[in-house]
């Protein structure tokens, strides 16, 4: 399909569950419905924008995780909740399966063959299922690490260990640890079982950790660029580096923190961050590795926030086709567009499953 976007992170079955959002209805009606909760109505991401911004795969997460800080509707008291909130959120997309919504990818036979669907959509394809690769982002929910099997055998194709501060298996962003021992444990289970790793909000101990320990695939499924944006967040030029000459791919992930230098969450407005600036990260990878191979687009749209702290011109994830024209003016080759939009994330899904 011309100018497919593959969308490497987005967060639905939480949005779904844990802000009881039915993401079969419209962005709109969504946004109808919360106008009156306080912090609500500001969603981007939904299944028909999905379609209309010709999102026709992306990796959608499991998320819940247990720190030792609980937090509402994300971390919880004991593994065993996350553990219950994460299969629940997969339930949730077998429950959208059932119904012809999406159709969940595990292995290179399903790729080819969804893709070959979407190849031959016409131009409003409204029927089609959108694909979903399954990631767990913390894995947290992962009661031990010989569990990493079951999950596979579920349909989980990827794990970011981390997410925000020390978690069960690795520190994460807001802390400065490492792996802990059964962390290690959890890379070697998931390299015999063919995971994909995610060093997204791996703290830079972990990372380097991670590459020493793990020789399967890697990727940062929504991360910016340190360079850019000053920040433990962001990786550095040298682990960018590092993913590529792995062979890796790092996706521009659209919460405008991590795209503007200075922005503080609740106090900074987005009026003068527009989507364009994401085209600085991409360029600043480019440049780095020397190709445009090694980046894509990990949106994280409605992660934890809304339009409040996206883009300005951005009002819903259907405007992810707007990137097509930025990277145009900024002299990209349309092999090179397509790389980033859609062709690195599925050849890190081929070359994976091959």
């Amino acid at each position: 399909m011309r100018d497919l976007i593959v969308d490497a992170h987005l967060d639905l079955g939480w949005n779904a569950l844990q802000w009881n959002r039915d993401l079969t209805q419209s962005v709109y009606t969504l946004r109808t419905h919360e106008a009156a909760l306080p912090g609500r109505g500001q969603n981007t991401v939904a299944l028909p924008e999905l379609r209309a911004g010709k999102i026709y795969l992306c990796v959608a997460t499991l998320m819940g995780r247990s720190t030792g800080t609980p937090s509402a509707h994300v971390d919880f008291h004991s593994a065993m909740q996350a553990h219950g909130i994460s299969r629940g959120q997969l339930a949730y997309y077998r429950a959208l399966e059932h119904h012809g919504y999406v159709t969940i990818i595990t292995t290179l036979q399903a790729l080819d063959a969804h893709l070959q669907l979407i190849a031959e959509l016409p131009d409003d394809p409204k029927p089609a299922p959108i694909g979903f690769v399954i990631s767990m982002e913390s894995a947290d929910a992962i009661l031990e690490p010989a569990e990493v099997g079951e999950w596979y055998a579920l349909g989980v194709r990827a794990i970011g260990p981390a997410h925000y501060g020390m978690g069960r298996y690795a520190g994460g962003t807001g802390v400065e640890d490492g792996f802990t021992d059964i962390g290690f444990q959890l890379l070697d289970e998931m390299q015999q079982h063919n995971m994909i790793l995610d060093l997204t909000h791996l703290t830079d101990v972990g990372f380097w950790q991670a590459l020493e320990k793990f020789d399967g695939t890697v990727i940062a499924s929504h991360n910016n660029c340190r360079a850019l944006v000053p920040s433990q967040r962001q990786f550095s030029d040298e682990q960018i580096r590092a993913i590529a000459e792995r062979g890796g791919v790092v996706g521009m992930a659209f919460d405008v923190w991590m795209m503007q230098a200075g922005y503080i969450k609740g106090y900074t407005s987005n009026k003068d961050i527009p989507l364009s600036r994401i085209i600085e990260h991409i360029d600043h990878i480019c440049q780095l590795t020397g190709n445009a191979q090694h980046v894509g687009i990990g949106s994280d749209l409605d992660g934890g926030y809304g339009r409040e702290q996206s883009p300005h011109d951005l009002d819903t994830i259907a405007d992810l086709q707007h990137l097509i024209p930025l990277l145009q003016q900024c002299g990209y080759a349309q092999a090179d567009i397509d790389c980033i939009l859609h062709d690195n994330w599925i050849r890190i899904l081929r070359t994976t499953w091959a």
